[in-house]
């Protein structure tokens, strides 16, 4: 098909005229570099279907430049040409991904020719592979993040808008809201679906252990540490990386953490040489971060570096509608994986959307496998509900005020110490339901003088 792009990268300047005028007499979109550096900006920078390189180059050689292409974009054919043959180079070309490799002195034009048009179908046939294989995952992503209600469908559509760019992301959200979903949705929507979607909790592991994971390390750096390992980050190279739980890192961790969005780069532990990575990071956090660098816990200039785009996930309480939905997806799971069909009264699924769920969408989904698990019929009932479910029902403070008589502020106030009460004091779980961030909540209670023992008397 001809308008395909081609880059022909060689130090000598009569070979790349001589295959420029021979492929754009084929209709082909022809660009030239004279060495590695420049080949890699330019693949970087746009969509190239074949590269054909030289070997022997000043500065990055045909073989360094082969695996630079493929940590860009794997799917690139890039075929090796080169006036001195070698069955070691041509062995270890093939070795690294080279689609083909020929002798300068030894090509007619045909064969060039032949060759170019296998890579640019093979190309074609993986580029199409990566496409049907994302729009299947992109519709088995969101088959688990259901959700009709207004604050869900704003998170789908942002994630829509963001997928295909390459920037940073800040996912928000209680645990238990879905945030590695919404990260691996993002990521299979992304050009970099065809590539590794990998993921870390950053308050599971212990520093010394997380630093290694994270930016690897090198053979006797450490006790242990008997060969070298390759960290995440490189990894998850051409894909995505997601950290949860962001906020639990050590400030040693976050400065390390800034160099990898400043630089692109890591350094391993006990190593002395940086190395480049390429991949997406995606970040996730249950804290409060503006309130963590008002604190001084966690650095301000790696809060605004990773949120470039925040996405917040509402919590379940706030999308109620959702819940029934939910509770069916759940329920067909759980009896699919038993065996047996179930069903769900509407007094149990009245109740549950009562309900404030504090460990929101996996805390619904637990309930619903222990209710089908424990029940021995065949529909589930209020009485196969947990106990904090069924007497939640009217718990909820009936607010005492007099709107005729009352101020702007007294009506605040009452509103504050019913939402107060009603979380139990949880401050986060009420900001949250308040619609204002933990900072201003606290805020308002020493404005208003508010403390639980006073509430109390």
């Amino acid at each position: 098909m001809a308008g395909e792009k081609i880059l022909i990268v060689d130090d000598e300047k009569s070979m790349c005229q001589y295959l420029s005028i021979m492929l754009k007499k084929e209709g082909y979109k022809v660009k030239t570099a004279s060495n590695g550096n420049k080949a890699v900006s330019e693949v970087k920078d746009s969509n190239y279907d074949v590269v054909i390189t030289d070997i022997r180059m000043e500065g990055m050689d045909g073989i360094e430049l082969l695996s630079a292409i493929k940590e860009i974009d794997p799917s690139i054919p890039v075929i090796i040409m080169t006036a001195y043959a070698s069955q070691k180079t041509a062995i270890e070309a093939l070795n690294r991904g080279a689609f083909h490799y020929l002798i300068k002195r030894a090509a007619r034009n045909d064969q060039i020719k032949m060759v170019i048009r296998n890579a640019l179908d093979v190309h074609r046939v993986k580029s199409e592979n990566t496409f049907l294989k994302k729009q299947l995952r992109c519709k088995d992503d969101f088959k688990e993040i259901i959700g009709k209600s207004e604050g869900i469908q704003k998170v789908f559509a942002l994630v829509d808008k963001v997928a295909d760019t390459d920037s940073t992301i800040l996912v928000c959200g209680e645990s238990g809201t879905g945030k590695e979903l919404i990260a691996r949705a993002i990521h299979y929507r992304s050009v970099r679906a065809g590539s590794p979607f990998v993921s870390i909790n950053c308050g599971a592991l212990p520093e010394s252990l997380l630093e290694s994971e994270l930016f690897g390390h090198v053979k006797g750096s450490f006790t242990g540490a008997i060969r070298d390992k390759d960290g995440l980050f490189k990894v998850a190279s051409g894909g995505t990386f997601f950290l949860d739980e962001v906020g639990e890192t050590s400030p040693a961790i976050q400065v390390k953490l800034l160099r990898v969005l400043q630089e692109r780069e890591i350094i391993p532990v006990g190593g002395i040489s940086p190395i480049k990575i390429n991949a997406r990071l995606i970040a996730a956090t249950n804290a409060d971060l503006e309130r963590a660098v008002e604190e001084a816990s966690f650095r301000a200039d790696l809060y605004y570096r990773l949120n470039v785009i925040p996405i917040v996930i509402p919590p379940l309480r706030q999308r109620r509608d959702d819940i029934p939905l939910l509770i069916e997806y759940f329920l067909e799971k759980v009896s699919a994986k038993m065996g047996e069909k179930k069903m769900i009264s509407k007094e149990a699924i009245s109740l549950l959307v009562e309900y404030d769920f504090p460990g929101n969408v996996r805390e619904l989904e637990n309930i619903m496998e222990r209710a089908v698990i424990l029940q021995e019929g065949d529909r589930v009932e209020v009485g196969d509900l947990p106990d904090k479910v069924r007497t939640r029902t009217g718990s909820r403070r009936s607010l005492n005020m007099d709107t005729a008589q009352m101020t702007l502020e007294e009506l605040e106030k009452e509103y504050l110490i019913s939402v107060l009460e009603e979380t139990n004091w949880q401050k986060k779980k009420a900001s949250s339901i308040l619609g204002i961030n933990a900072s201003t909540l606290y805020r308002k209670i020493q404005r208003y003088g508010l403390e639980r023992e006073m509430m109390r008397t």
